[in-house]
């Protein structure tokens, strides 16, 4: 019997996904008592209840109903992507494909009926022209919390009011049921003659991360995603060609001909046979999936400063006056994976970045993702290669990373600055720890361990960059817990420096704004011949490659030792294999 408005909350996931991630962080920030089972199967579930009690089940995320000896026995709360009233399987992407300009999450009661049990609280938003994932980690998750919150505290509170009776959901008017089928890919379908560019661009947005828009490159059956309009400036050499013809490369992704223009395509998932346990039936960087193929096209690089209607992964921007200026270098990867050649391509912009006459110089990283480091795609594509291994793939890309993080240690004649729009997790944190001030979003979550990829150590100079911040015990007992921190969390220990609490909207012009007074200050100098005395201390004190060898020494036997935990753990999460059990520091209640 509950009598303060903390509870015990089961949450009930297909994996642990961004938005549980948040959810759960939020919960526990709150006092709230949690524990994570994943869905594995119904009893497994009904043990989970067993075992740990619940006053709620909460699923953020399933893909299977939850079994009637549950949802009969404890209040269980579902977590639907669309507004009330919306049913079905597949609502944010009949959401994105309609072109819906407001939609919304609802938190409902379980029953016996798919998406049609109580309505305990609600929320609405305006969507924006972006791909299924960027609008799920951004305007459904923040919904989503506002939506939880108040079905959790409608909960609380018929508890306290009514000790001896079950809460009752809020009263919500309730609309007409509209049940939306589970979308196929007959509605995705792509007509290349006769769909114009926006209809192209909302069915490969609908269909981004899962499961994509089927379709052919090079005669070989594949899915498509990761989506961008190309300018009229690079299409202007393309004009005679066909809609549907292939055109050109950037960046790793391939431009496609449109009946009015042109999409980038920045990745691909072959077809895979039923019996096929994995070559290429994984989403990779599109024009590496067709190395061979992809190279007969011309490259159409880009500078880094350049309009704003002309895509490339890397971006440059400066701002204020001589003497006061500020760099803003974005770098807007693909689910933050930084392969190899992305690593090295982002190094290779800083450099040539740090020939400018700026004062401070921002670390951006992308929209949706800030960085989630080294790219486990491609690096389980190169265990398909003849000549190659993934544990090559694998030092190869943790040393480009480390190559990268050493150039932004080492830039001592500026200042700078991390911003962290979006999540960040492994190496991609540590990565933003290499600037001299973190900035982030209220709405980001950090994930900076490494444990729970098979238990590797980890590298990026993470030795030096979280002891310097956090003390040694304090490191230690962040990597050792592994769990999502919310940015305010990493203020209050000092991980970083700046938590923004405005809305997501307009962040960027408020980082911007904040540089340039850093830029500005009457103690800019002092503040840099500072940074420059503390990085020769500690260099005096502990090399940064001794810091490097030290780790990198780890990771060689997480690589190609005995134990091959980490490939095992990697293989799993390319090939989004099905859990066979919750990992232990989730599931608190075994």
């Amino acid at each position: 019997m509950i009598h303060t408005s903390a509870l015990r909350i089961l949450l009930l996931c297909h994996s642990f996904n961004s938005l549980t991630q948040r959810l759960y962080a939020e919960l526990r920030a709150s006092g709230h008592t949690l524990s994570v089972e994943l869905d594995i199967n119904d009893r497994v579930t009904e043990e989970a209840v067993a075992l740990f009690q619940p006053d709620i089940v909460l699923a953020p995320f399933l893909k299977r109903r939850i079994p009637a000896s549950v949802w009969q026995s404890v209040t269980c709360l579902v977590v639907h992507p669309g507004p009330p009233g919306d049913q079905g399987p597949s609502a944010l992407d009949w959401a994105v494909l309609q072109g819906e300009s407001r939609w919304g999450v609802t938190v409902l009661q379980a029953n016996g009926d798919f998406d049609a049990g109580p309505v305990w609280a609600h929320a609405s938003f305006q969507t924006r022209s972006a791909a299924k994932g960027d609008l799920y980690r951004r305007e459904v998750t923040a919904a989503a919390l506002q939506a939880v919150t108040d079905a959790i505290q409608h909960f609380a509170q018929g508890h306290r009011t009514a000790p001896d009776a079950a809460p009752t959901p809020t009263p919500t008017p309730t609309p007409t049921p509209r049940w939306q089928p589970l979308m196929k890919q007959e509605h995705r379908y792509i007509d290349w003659a006769a769909d114009d560019t926006a209809r192209v661009l909302a069915k490969l947005h609908c269909a981004d991360g899962q499961p994509g828009v089927l379709d052919a490159l090079w005669g070989q059956a594949c899915y498509l995603m990761d989506a961008h309009p190309a300018s009229a400036a690079v299409l202007h050499e393309f004009q005679e060609r066909a809609p549907g013809e292939l055109l050109a490369q950037r960046d790793g992704a391939l431009l496609r001909r449109t009946r009015d223009g042109g999409v980038w395509i920045g990745q691909a998932r072959l077809l895979a046979a039923p019996s096929d346990a994995g070559a290429g039936s994984f989403k990779q960087i599109a024009a590496e999936l067709f190395e061979h193929e992809a190279a007969t096209l011309p490259q159409r690089p880009v500078p880094l400063q350049r309009a704003d209607d002309e895509w490339g992964e890397l971006r440059y921007t400066e701002h204020g006056p001589e003497g006061a200026r500020v760099g803003c270098l974005s770098f807007d990867f693909y689910n933050g994976a930084m392969s190899t050649g992305r690593c090295e391509r982002l190094r290779a912009a800083w450099l040539a970045v740090c020939q400018r006459p700026t004062q401070v110089l921002m670390l951006m990283g992308g929209a949706g993702f800030f960085s989630n480091g080294i790219d486990l795609n491609s690096i389980e594509a190169a265990a398909h290669h003849a000549g190659d291994s993934a544990a090559d793939a694998s030092w190869r890309n943790i040393n480009a990373m480390n190559d990268l993080a050493l150039a932004v240690l080492q830039t001592t004649d500026r200042l700078t600055v991390s911003v962290l729009r979006g999540n960040a997790g492994a190496g991609g944190a540590f990565l933003a720890l290499t600037a001299d001030e973190i900035w982030a979003h209220d709405s980001v979550v950090l994930n900076p361990h490494y444990k729970n990829m098979g238990n590797l150590y980890g590298s990026e100079y993470w030795t030096y960059l979280l002891p310097r911040r956090l003390g040694v015990v304090g490191a230690k007992d962040l990597m050792a817990q592994r769990l999502p921190l919310l940015a305010r969390s990493a203020l209050a220990m000092g991980l970083i420096d700046h938590c923004d609490v405005q809305d997501r909207a307009g962040l960027d012009e408020r980082c911007i704004a904040r540089a340039l007074a850093l830029a500005g200050s009457y103690n800019w100098s002092e503040r840099l011949a500072a940074k420059q005395a503390q990085r020769a201390e500690d260099e005096a004190r502990r090399p940064l490659a001794d810091h490097r060898e030290q780790e990198l020494a780890r990771m060689h036997r997480n690589f190609y030792g005995f134990d091959p935990s980490y490939h095992v753990a990697r293989h799993h999460f390319v090939h989004k294999l099905p859990h066979a059990w919750t990992p232990r520091h989730l599931a608190v209640h075994r």
